[in-house]
């Protein structure tokens, strides 16, 4: 299966140069309106992302919680299927050894 660049452990967290304020030019001061800008771009981006994977993990947490309940709920029927047959096992035991009875004619 084809790896994307997501995929690849850290690759989300390498920064950029812009967020590592390196330039390569000085710092202008006009250019602090611009800087302002793009911070508050880049952190709406990032709260939009964290609430999305919030509710990521809201889902998963709830279908991994529904799958539980449902592994339960099958080991409880097996169990008392495995009851059951025991008891049929014993009952069908129980009436082999009882002795038969049969008339015998000569």
């Amino acid at each position: 299966m084809p790896r994307s660049v997501g995929d690849i452990s850290g690759l989300r967290n390498i920064r950029s140069m812009h967020s590592t304020g390196k330039r390569s030019i000085p710092r202008v001061a006009s250019s602090a309106y611009l800087d302002l800008y793009m911070l508050r771009k880049e952190k709406e981006r990032l709260e939009k992302e964290d609430a999305i994977l919030e509710k990521r993990k809201a889902a998963i947490q709830k279908r991994v919680d529904d799958i539980n309940k449902e592994i339960e709920m099958l080991k409880a029927l097996e169990e008392k299927g495995r009851q059951a047959d025991r008891k049929g096992i014993v009952n069908e035991e129980s009436q082999e050894k009882r002795w038969k009875k049969m008339s015998l004619n000569y």
